[in-house]
């Protein structure tokens, strides 16, 4: 059986994300979700014994199968003084910024 999703979650979810749906967009939402749950549901009576996991399921080369990603090696990041001279407000360890969410 799979877990369903309810009109409550929906609606919590939908305030948690500050979003202010509609019954139909409600209704929408709730059918979408649990059709999502319904086919991974489906995916996980698959068999797959014998396949090998992936961490990446694209390729990763480029042209003449040179690699696109970059060597994993440590680098100087920004000088944080430099930086911090740049910014509007700061305590200089740290960005200043204005609160934008209002509950």
């Amino acid at each position: 059986m799979t877990a369903r999703v309810t009109v409550e979650d929906v609606e919590r979810v939908a305030e948690l994300a500050n979003l202010e749906l509609t019954p139909e967009e409600s209704g929408t939402m709730l059918h979408d979700l649990n059709a999502i749950l319904d086919h991974v549901a489906h995916l996980n009576e698959l068999d797959t014994t014998g396949v090998t996991p992936l961490a990446q399921v694209g390729e990763l080369s480029g042209a003449g199968g040179v690699s696109v990603l970059r060597s994993d090696e440590r680098r100087p990041s920004l000088d944080r003084s430099l930086v911090m001279q740049q910014a509007p407000e700061t305590d200089q360890a740290f960005f200043k910024v204005p609160k934008v969410i209002e509950r």
